[in-house]
């Protein structure tokens, strides 16, 4: 009788080998711990309706409307497209290379979030907690009432609550940079983006702390320095300097080993140059010093973890490949599948009217499908330099554009080139 039992369990063993085997190569239900190229990705996508996105993006090249581009696509770890377009730096005839360096501003703040919810889950802090816990600059709140643009003199009244962990990770805080808020960030000595300055983070956040709300916290959506606030509290928490303590929890374990604050002086000669597209000038290297500049000169000693990080496109697409992963990637869990799950759902209800906003990207929910060709679900954030990711776990994808061109008044989207020339070749 036991015999026999063994016989069935063992039977059954090989029943499942042998049907796992059977499953075309690359869509067993494995998670990738790294990127595959050069397999067979024709049980998924057209592969002869792929070349559209070499033609697109080529043509925006030829054009004179983009300066160069780097794709990234990636279906269940096997590389789809790793292609580089145009010119690094256009003036010297240099091409783009695909191991480039980019400046992706708005893109670190997802990593600063994955490295403060690795806090999160030892327990060393909860979400709705008020950040003057742990901040005291933070302990009296006040809403903007009055602002008078020709004196920069402003009222303001006490928020009607306190500001949150949350309220800074969904940006309900009220913090703002926009409009005259950018004024006021002058008149108080506020880095709200990069700076060559000599400031730290956390003399930055101080800074901050004494900004006027917009609103109060958790009424509205206002994108700004929220995750500078977060970065300085992984700074407290942690014991470590916020560099480090990314290194560590988030950039190392990925092998991000192209992403720094400040590029190093051995890898400058790949970080592209930043250019602007205006409609009176057309396409021209950026005349900005500060956004031109900034990862490799000044003092560099702003950690900014809403807006400061450089880095390679294929980094970044380790970083996406580990939120798809559920947590792990290259070997090493990062986090927890529930905390992930938590992290993909709309926290912000209809404050951004049909989209919503999870705890560091855009959620695309299905009141929000009709705008789009990508899955409902899907998370999607870029930065103000043209860089931009979308993880799409309904068709076990991501995809990556990088360029540095900003302002862009050409009219021409980019990332949805990307999205709609990508998107039409999946079977």
């Amino acid at each position: 009788m036991k015999s026999r039992i063994l016989h069935i369990v063992l039977l059954a063993i090989v029943c499942v080998s042998c049907a796992k085997e059977n499953v075309p190569k690359g869509q067993q239900d494995v998670i990738p711990q790294s990127f595959c190229s050069g397999e067979d990705i024709s049980d998924a996508f057209d592969t002869s309706r792929l070349s559209r996105i070499d033609t697109a993006f080529q043509r925006l090249i030829d054009q004179n409307i983009m300066p160069h581009c780097v794709v990234f696509v990636a279906h269940k770890g096997r590389v789809v497209r790793y292609k580089a377009y145009g010119w690094k730096d256009k003036e010297n005839k240099i091409p783009c290379q695909k191991d480039d360096i980019f400046r992706i501003a708005s893109q670190t703040k997802a990593i600063c979030v994955v490295g403060l919810m690795t806090l999160f889950e030892e327990g060393r802090f909860q979400l709705d907690e008020p950040i003057k816990k742990y901040i005291p600059q933070f302990a009296n709140p006040q809403v903007l009432t009055a602002y008078n643009a020709k004196t920069g003199a402003y009222t303001a009244r006490p928020a009607k609550r306190d500001i949150t962990i949350r309220d800074l990770i969904t940006h309900t805080s009220g913090l703002s940079y926009q409009n005259y808020f950018m004024q006021i960030c002058k008149s108080k000595g506020v880095s709200p983006l990069v700076s060559l300055d000599s400031i730290t983070l956390a003399q930055n956040v101080e800074r901050i702390a004494t900004m006027p709300l917009a609103h109060d916290p958790g009424e509205a959506f206002t994108y700004s320095m929220n995750v500078d606030v977060l970065g300085r509290l992984c700074e407290i928490l942690s014991g470590q300097d916020i560099y480090t303590f990314l290194k560590e929890r988030v950039l190392d374990p990925l092998d991000m080993h192209d992403t720094y604050f400040y590029v190093p002086q051995e890898k400058q000669d790949r970080l592209v140059k930043l250019y602007q597209y205006t409609k009176k000038e057309g396409l021209q290297l950026s005349d900005n010093p500060l956004h031109q500049t900034f990862p490799y000169a000044g003092a560099q000693m702003l950690f900014c973890t809403g807006a400061g990080l450089c880095g390679t496109i294929e980094d970044y697409a380790k970083f996406c490949q580990m939120i798809l992963n559920n947590g792990e990637f290259n070997g090493h869990r990062i986090l927890g599948r529930k905390t992930l799950e938590m992290m993909q759902h709309n926290g912000v209800k209809n404050l951004r009217g049909e989209i919503g906003f999870g705890m560091a990207w855009d959620v695309f929910t299905p009141e929000y499908a009709h705008n789009t060709i990508l899955s409902e679900g899907s998370m999607r954030w870029g930065g103000m330099y043209g860089t931009d990711y979308v993880i799409d776990p309904q068709e076990n994808l991501i995809l990556l554009m990088y360029t540095n061109c900003m302002p862009n008044q050409s009219g021409i989207n980019a990332k949805t080139l990307l999205h709609n020339t990508l998107y039409q070749a999946l079977k």
